[in-house]
């Protein structure tokens, strides 16, 4: 390694050591304390991987941590150009010697788009085999994905999925105060949630949309996919027909929460003149979902080929996405509720799959948490329609029959009272106050 680059590792350690973390968005993911492991940071471009790494790293130090021992280093710099994995080692040698170890306080490394070096995985797999080191990754989502890691880090690696800020947190980055008991609320509480909820749906979680005017942020969101689209899927896998890859991304992301076909797909580009294999369709729409761009649902059933025949419903990765792409002029509420919800399921953890009942019906989501416990969820903007009402009490009757230990939530967009009466077990309730309950 020539000393140039060696003396631009060793400025960026020292200035990374000097720099304490500003005060950010507190975002609300959990950081596992399991030996051995590194931690991998996996979520879409923009969304706060790096912010969350600062907010580990600043815990840390209000915890008493020497920030000598905390070593953040953010690998996208052109200076970098030519750092292989082979010299990968300079960084905790050069720290080493800037710092020496103590025996009581052994150093954490940050490394941040470290998948820009080729190999960096055996890098960090031998420094979780030394002894004292910690390593904490994060990276673009379509770099560092799960079934990457899964791959190149041999179950070394606990992932944390960061996503675009949740209802919660969208309150905490606006000033607005969190309820304590998001159940037991003055009527006027209840407004003021619902008005911030409809914002939130509008806005979308990105933190760099946060505060922008509609055309500020239909400009950037459109600028994160199409960047998205060409780093981490046209050129990472060599895509050679990026028009029909564009035309799936402008009908997904034009039709949120709806169900799609890539049979029928196919047949639309076909009558446009667009020549694209089924074969090739399943491949772009796996890579869109592993650069967390959106997420496809399947039909609930045992049948893997019952799964395979029945079209997925497609979600974005953020409600502010919607009006980028959506060009019926509407507003489009209903769907950004949907979405909403199938996003915080994700953060939760959830195994999620859409049901389509014997008898016609259709449940928006079946949940199934890691604790065991299930939910059966219907999504309703306004469920004061009879007509509406009845179809959404329909589903789950009939769902019910083939999830008996599900719990049954009926999802809405407001908190006006009174609600529609409801069969037992159903709970209705507005989506904001089951996004900051406690369950």
């Amino acid at each position: 390694m020539d000393d140039q680059l060696q003396q631009v590792i060793r400025e960026k350690i020292l200035t990374a050591v000097e720099t304490l973390p500003v005060a950010l968005t507190r975002r609300d993911a959990v950081f596992p304390d399991i030996q051995g492991k590194a931690l991998a940071v996996i979520g879409m471009r923009r969304s706060g991987k790096t912010t969350f790494l600062h907010q580990i790293r600043g815990d840390r130090i209000a915890a008493g941590r020497s920030a000598q021992r905390l070593v953040y280093f953010n690998f996208e710099d052109e200076r970098l150009a030519g750092l292989d994995a082979g010299g990968l080692h300079v960084i905790p040698e050069t720290h080493a010697r800037l710092f020496p170890a103590t025996a009581d306080e052994p150093p954490t490394l940050f490394l941040d788009e470290i998948q820009r070096v080729p190999g960096w995985e055996v890098f960090v797999r031998r420094m979780l085999d030394t002894p004292g080191y910690e390593i904490l990754l994060s990276g673009s989502s379509a770099k560092l994905l799960s079934r990457e890691i899964a791959t190149s880090m041999r179950g070394r690696a606990w992932e944390v999925a960061i996503y675009p800020f949740g209802f919660g947190e969208f309150l905490r980055h606006h000033g607005h105060g969190l309820p304590e008991d998001p159940d037991r609320l003055t009527s006027r509480k209840a407004a003021a949630l619902d008005h911030h909820f409809a914002e939130y749906l509008a806005v979308g979680g990105f933190p760099e949309a946060q505060g922008l005017g509609p055309a500020e942020r239909r400009q950037l969101l459109q600028g994160y996919v199409d960047v998205l689209l060409l780093r981490d899927v046209i050129e990472r896998h060599e895509v050679a027909n990026p028009t029909a890859l564009r035309w799936m991304v402008r009908r997904l992301l034009g039709s949120p929460a709806g169900l799609f076909s890539v049979t029928k797909f196919a047949a639309d580009l076909k009558s446009q003149g667009i020549a694209a294999g089924r074969e090739t369709l399943y491949e772009f729409l796996d890579h869109l979902e592993d650069a967390f761009l959106l997420q496809a649902v399947p039909v609930a059933t045992d049948s893997e080929k019952r799964r395979q025949v029945n079209p997925r419903k497609v979600y974005p990765a953020d409600t502010g996405l919607i009006p980028v792409f959506d060009r019926s002029g509407k507003a489009n509420t209903g769907h950004a509720l949907e979405t909403s919800v199938f996003i915080e399921l994700q953060r939760r953890g959830a195994g999620i799959a859409y049901v389509k009942t014997p008898g016609g019906f259709e449940v928006d989501f079946l949940a199934r948490y890691r604790d065991g416990k299930e939910d059966l969820i219907q999504v309703c903007a306004n469920p004061d329609d009879p007509e509406t009402l009845a179809r959404e009490v329909r589903g789950f009757e009939d769902a019910a029959a083939a999830y008996p230990r599900a719990g049954q939530l009926l999802l809405t967009l407001e908190s006006r009272l009174p609600f529609p009466a409801v069969p037992d077990p159903i709970r209705i309730l507005p989506a904001w106050q089951w996004m900051l309950g406690k369950d």
